[in-house]
C-alpha cells in the first residue's frame, strides 16, 4: 500500500474510534446514574428468593390467606435493672404512637411483661410493602424519645435484623466501588509506570459496568431477575476486575507490537487479533460458569446468572471496542513516560530466557516432573482443611459484622422471654384433626408454646377453641402459632422446626409448617442441593469450551483438574483462616457454590492466557519451546491480573457482611494461588512433562516437538 492509501486508512480507522469512544462516553453518562437506582429494583425477604415448591414458600401463601396482609413482626424490648423502671412505661400510650408514626399491618400485640418483671415486650406487624430500613429507623427514633431512664429499649425480630442488614449493604454504591477502583489503579500504576493507561484501563472497566448496570436494572424492573443486595455488590466487583483482566491482555499485546516496529493502527490491529480469541474464550468460561446458576432453585443464585454473565458479556465489548480505540487514538502517548522502544521484530529471540519469568521457566525447564509432582502434593494437603468447613448456614444474628441493635436486642430477648418469641413458627392444618395436631405440637421439644389464630387476631386456645373465639377458617384449614424455646435463627430453633413438621404431618400428611426458621432452612437446603447439581453442569460445560479453544481433548482435562484442585486447596485454606484467625461461626451453604463458580471459571482464564500462546508459540517451535516461551512472555501479564482480580474482591471485604467477607476472601487467595502457583508451575510443568501428547487428538501433536 503506498504512502497515500496509508494515511487514508490511519484517518479511516481514527474516524471509527474517534466514534467507539464517543459512544462509551455516552454509555457510562447514562448508566452511571442508574447505579444508584438499583436499591429501587432489590427484592428483599430471604422467603422469596425460595422455589414455590419450598414447604415454607407453600406455607406462607396459606398464611397471607389468614392474616390478609403480609407483616414483618418488630419486636421493641424494654430492660431495666428494677421492676419499678419497667412499670413506668406507658405501653398503651406507646402503642397507639407507634401505630400513628410508622405503617403497621395490623394490631399491635403487647404489653407483654416478662415473668422476672425486668423487660416489656411489644410485638409491631410493620408493613411489608413500606421500606424496612425506614420504618424501623422510625420505631427506634420513635421508641427512644420515650424510654424512662434506666431503660434500655432494643427493636430486633426479623424487621430489626432485615433493617441492619440494608444498612450493612449501604456500602454497596459507593465504599465498595471506590474502594476497588482505587486498588486497581494503584496496581495498574505499578505495572504501566504511566499516567493515561491506567486511567484508560479503568475507564474501560467503569465503562462496562455502566453499560452491564443499565441492563441488570431493566431485567429486575421488568421482573426477570430478583436483585438482592449481594448480587448487586459481585457484579461491580466482577465487571472491574474482569474488564480490567481483558484489558491487560490486550494492552501486552499491543506493547508488543509497538516494540516491534508497528504504526499506531498497526499495534492495535495485531493486538486485536491476537488477544481476540483467547479473551473470547475466557469470558465464554466465565459466562457459560454463571448461567449454569440459572439451574439453581434458589432465586437469589439463580438471579446471579444472568448479572454476571451481562457483566461478563459488557467486560468483553468495552475491553475488545472502547480500549482498543482509545489506544489508537492515543498511540505511544499512552505509555508516557515509558513508551515501549521499537526494538524490530521478536520472532526469533530467545525470549524465555529473559528477565523475571524468563528464569521462572527456564527453572520450570530443567525441573518438570519434581516440580509439578512437589506443587502437586502441597495443593492436596491444601484441600484436607475442607473437613473444617461449616457451611451448614449462618444465625441471621451473624450476617451483619459487628455489633448491631438487632443482634443485642435478640440476646437480651433471650435473657427475660422464650428466645423465639417475636419471631413464631406457623402449622397450616386441617381444622378437622385441629386438635390432635396441637396436641402433638405441644410435646415437641424446643416448642414453648402454641395457639390457633381466633378471628380477633389472639389466640382460639391451646385445646378446642370456645363458641365466643371461634378459629379464622380458610377452605377447611387453621392456622397454628408455634412460639420457640430457642432463637429464631439457631441451629436448635431449625432443629425444633423438624420435629415439628414430622409430628404435624404425622397427623395430617398435608401439614405445612413455615416461618422464618422453616425458611432458614429451607433455604440452607435447597443451597446444599445446588452445590451437587450445579457443580457438574459447571465443569462439563467449561471442558467442552477448553476442547473446542484448544483443539485437545488432553490438555483441558489437565486445566479442569488443576484448577479444581486449586479450588480445593483455597476453600480448605480458607476454612482454617475463617475457623481459627476469623472465628466465625459458621458460612452460608452457597458460599461454596459461588467460590466454585468464580475460581474455577477465573482461574481457567488464566490457564487460556497462558495455553492460548503455549499452542500459538507450539506451532512455530514445538511444544518444549512453546511452554517455555508462552510462560515466559505471558507471566508478568497473567500476574498483573491476577494481582488485579483478587484485589477487587478482597475489596468486598469492605461490608461488614459475613457473606461478602468469606467469598472475597476465598476468591482472593484461591485467584492468587492459581495465578502465582498452578499457573506457574503446575500447568507449564505437567505440560513439558507430557510433551506433545498433551494436544492430543489434535493435528498440532503429530507435529510437535
Amino acid at each position: 500500500m503506498d504512502r497515500q492509501g496509508r494515511g487514508a486508512s490511519t484517518t479511516r480507522w481514527t474516524s471509527v474510534a474517534f466514534v467507539l469512544v464517543l459512544a462509551w462516553l455516552g454509555i457510562a453518562g447514562v448508566g452511571g446514574p442508574v447505579f444508584g437506582k438499583l436499591g429501587d429494583v432489590q427484592t428483599s425477604g430471604q422467603a422469596s428468593f425460595l422455589p414455590a415448591s419450598a414447604e415454607a414458600t407453600q406455607a406462607l401463601e396459606w398464611q397471607l390467606r389468614f392474616v390478609g396482609t403480609d407483616a414483618i413482626p418488630a419486636v421493641v424490648l424494654f430492660e431495666a435493672r428494677d421492676a419499678e423502671a419497667i412499670q413506668s412505661i406507658d405501653a398503651a400510650g406507646l402503642a397507639t404512637d407507634i401505630g400513628k408514626g410508622v405503617p403497621v399491618a395490623g394490631d399491635i400485640a403487647g404489653p407483654f411483661v416478662s415473668e422476672d418483671g425486668l423487660a416489656l415486650e411489644l410485638l409491631v406487624p410493620l408493613d411489608a410493602a413500606a421500606d424496612v430500613e425506614e420504618s424501623v429507623q422510625g420505631l427506634r427514633t420513635l421508641v427512644s424519645g420515650v424510654v424512662p431512664e434506666g431503660v434500655q429499649v432494643y427493636v430486633t425480630g426479623p424487621a430489626g435484623f432485615s433493617a441492619d442488614l440494608v444498612e450493612a449493604f449501604g456500602g454497596i454504591d459507593g465504599i465498595l466501588l471506590g474502594v476497588a477502583l482505587i486498588a486497581v489503579l494503584f496496581i495498574l500504576l505499578l505495572v504501566y509506570k504511566s499516567v493515561l493507561l491506567p486511567l484508560t484501563v479503568l475507564f474501560t472497566s467503569v465503562a462496562a459496568l455502566c453499560a452491564a448496570v443499565l441492563a441488570v436494572y431493566g431485567m429486575a424492573k421488568w421482573g426477570w431477575i430478583k436483585l438482592d443486595g449481594q448480587g448487586q455488590g459481585i457484579l461491580s466487583i466482577l465487571v472491574i476486575g474482569a474488564a480490567t483482566d481483558y484489558a491487560l491482555l490486550l494492552v501486552a499485546r499491543h506493547r508488543e507490537g509497538l516494540a516491534e516496529g508497528q504504526g499506531r493502527v498497526g499495534a492495535v490491529t495485531t493486538a486485536w487479533r491476537a488477544s481476540a480469541e483467547p479473551i473470547l474464550a475466557s469470558a465464554g468460561t466465565v459466562t457459560v460458569g454463571l448461567l449454569c446458576l440459572m439451574f439453581s432453585d434458589l432465586n437469589s443464585n439463580k438471579a446471579l446468572g444472568p448479572i454476571g454473565a451481562a457483566g461478563i458479556v459488557f467486560s468483553v465489548i468495552a475491553a475488545l471496542t472502547f480500549l482498543p480505540a482509545a489506544l489508537l487514538l492515543l498511540g505511544r502517548t499512552a505509555y508516557w513516560p515509558f513508551a515501549p522502544r521499537a526494538r524490530g521484530n521478536m520472532e526469533g529471540r530467545a525470549v524465555r530466557r529473559a528477565g523475571l519469568w524468563g528464569g521462572i521457566a527456564a527453572f520450570v525447564g530443567r525441573h518438570p516432573r519434581p516440580i509439578w509432582a512437589l506443587t502437586a502434593l502441597v495443593l492436596v494437603v491444601g484441600c484436607l482443611g475442607i473437613t473444617q468447613l461449616k457451611a451448614n448456614g449462618v444465625p441471621q444474628s451473624e450476617l451483619v459484622l459487628g455489633e448491631t441493635e438487632s443482634a443485642a436486642g435478640q440476646q437480651a430477648l433471650a435473657r427475660h422471654f422464650d428466645a423465639g418469641t417475636g419471631s413464631p413458627a406457623f402449622v397450616v392444618t386441617a381444622a378437622a384433626g385441629m386438635d390432635d395436631v396441637l396436641a402433638d405440637i405441644d410435646t415437641v421439644d424446643g416448642v414453648a408454646s402454641a395457639y390457633v389464630q381466633a378471628e380477633d387476631g389472639g389466640p382460639a386456645g391451646v385445646g378446642a377453641p370456645g363458641p365466643e373465639r371461634p378459629p379464622v377458617e380458610v377452605n377447611g384449614r387453621v392456622l397454628i402459632s408455634v412460639t420457640l424455646s430457642d432463637a429464631a435463627d439457631s441451629p436448635e430453633a431449625e432443629a425444633t422446626v423438624v420435629r415439628l413438621r414430622e409430628a404435624a404431618q404425622a397427623v395430617d400428611a398435608q401439614a405445612l409448617v413455615g416461618g422464618t426458621t422453616a425458611t432458614s432452612l429451607d433455604t440452607n437446603a435447597t443451597a446444599q442441593a445446588d452445590l451437587v447439581k450445579i457443580i457438574p453442569l459447571i465443569l462439563g460445560a467449561i471442558l467442552l469450551i477448553l476442547m473446542f479453544v484448544l483443539r485437545s481433548v488432553v490438555a483441558p482435562l489437565l486445566l479442569i483438574a488443576t484448577t479444581v484442585l486449586s479450588y480445593g486447596t483455597a476453600l480448605g485454606v480458607s476454612a482454617l483462616v475463617f475457623n481459627g484467625i476469623f472465628g466465625f461461626p459458621g458460612a452460608d451453604p452457597s458460599v461454596p457454590l459461588f467460590g466454585f463458580v468464580f475460581l474455577v471459571a477465573l482461574g481457567v482464564d488464566y490457564n487460556i492466557f497462558l495455553m492460548t500462546r503455549v499452542r500459538e508459540e507450539s506451532r512455530r517451535h514445538g511444544t518444549r519451546e512453546g511452554v517455555l516461551r508462552g510462560l515466559s512472555v505471558t507471566g508478568g501479564v497473567i500476574t498483573s491480573a491476577g494481582v488485579v482480580l483478587a484485589a477487587t474482591f478482597a475489596a468486598l471485604g469492605v461490608i461488614p457482611i459475613m457473606f461478602l467477607v468469606q467469598l472475597g476472601f476465598i476468591v482472593a487467595f484461591g485467584v492468587l494461588l492459581d495465578t502465582l502457583v498452578v499457573r506457574s508451575l503446575l500447568v507449564p510443568a505437567l505440560a513439558l512433562d507430557i510433551g506433545r501428547n498433551i494436544w492430543w487428538p489434535g493435528r498440532l501433536r503429530l507435529g510437535a516437538k
